[in-house]
């Protein structure tokens, strides 16, 4: 949610946006809103680069796998990752 919050402010201010990755993905354990934040987080994202023609980067950290490589981590204008990352 706070990262939704964080792309829906740099869409108001015109900014644009760093994004840092470092998750190993959602746990089943944390249900199924942990699942949807990452679409949340998608098409948020999806408003913020091609309706609003914001930059996005994206920088991969280590460990970065599963279902935020696979959404947003992937969506940056430029994608940044570190050795070992995904």
């Amino acid at each position: 949610e706070k990262i939704t919050r964080l792309i829906q402010y740099a869409t108001r201010k015109s900014l644009p946006l760093i994004i840092c990755c470092a998750s190993g993905g959602a746990r089943m354990q944390e249900g199924s809103f942990s699942l949807m934040q990452m679409g949340k987080i998608s098409s948020t994202l999806l408003n913020f680069q091609f309706h609003e023609n914001l930059f996005l980067v994206s920088l991969l950290t280590s460990p970065t796998t599963g279902g935020v490589t696979a959404s947003f981590g992937m969506l940056g204008d430029i994608i940044i990752g570190e050795p070992d990352a995904t």
